[in-house]
């Protein structure tokens, strides 16, 4: 007997043989642990969602502040001439 067919009867001996009992609140967990993560991923969406508006908000603050677009006013006098 080669090695799958070897595996293979393994495992139809395992399927033919009784199945593990399986927990009656089994399917009631499942639903409450798929809701849960349902409601943390919707409460990271808009949390996320929230970070971002106040990003966007503080930058246009800062943007209507600072006015980076304006060229800051020279420091150095233009050379008088003429005088």
């Amino acid at each position: 007997m080669s090695l799958p067919d070897r595996k293979q009867d393994e495992v139809r001996r395992m399927l033919e043989g009784t199945h593990p009992p399986v927990p009656a609140d089994l399917a009631v967990r499942a639903a409450e642990r798929g809701a849960r993560m349902l409601r943390r991923r919707a409460v990271a969406r808009q949390v996320m969602w929230l970070l971002l508006v106040v990003a966007v908000v503080a930058f246009l603050v800062w943007a209507s502040v600072e006015q980076p677009w304006v060229v800051p006013p020279s420091d150095v006098a233009p050379p008088l001439e003429g005088w």
